[in-house]
């Protein structure tokens, strides 16, 4: 299982510690679905994934995160499998601005928001969604069973 972070923003320098954690938090998450892939995680600006969201959504403002799988469908079966190597899972796009932006406004930790935002985007490239009240409900508590491990539930400081 492989966890690839690409820092491409510049609104805020990152600890080596804050992308590690990243890291650790999504190979769990991995782990725990028992998913033997590769996903890429790219942490930008609002202006960055503003323009993903008008290209790809047809919304013209910047959100927290969007998720790309390499396999739209819901299946068993991996679009994109290779013998020997792990499924190429996807990739998630995060803005740091809203991370910081979302963090003061929850009133929770910066690490926490950019945790909690990798792991939502891990379980949409899974195939979670939260288009019914019953599928938020799944996916906040395998957001919150991920985060938890590593002492970032709801609303630590």
């Amino acid at each position: 299982m492989t966890v690839l972070i690409n820092n491409i923003q510049k609104k805020r320098d990152l600890t080596e510690a804050e992308l590690n954690m990243v890291e650790d938090v999504l190979q769990f998450g991995l782990e725990l679905h028992q998913q033997d892939c590769e996903m890429g995680v790219i942490l930008v600006s609002n202006e960055y994934i503003q323009e993903l969201n008008l290209k790809y959504r047809g919304i013209d403002q910047p959100t927290d995160v969007l998720s790309f799988a390499m396999n739209e469908e819901v299946s068993d079966i991996p679009s994109v499998k290779i013998q020997g190597e792990p499924i190429l899972l996807g990739d998630v796009y995060i803005s740091v601005e809203r991370a910081m932006e979302q963090a003061e406004s929850y009133g929770h930790s910066f690490i926490r928001e950019l945790c909690y935002l990798g792991a939502h985007g891990l379980l949409h490239l899974l195939g979670y969604n939260h288009q019914k009240p019953e599928d938020t409900e799944k996916m906040r508590t395998e957001e919150e069973r991920i985060l938890e491990q590593f002492e970032l539930g709801r609303n630590p400081l």
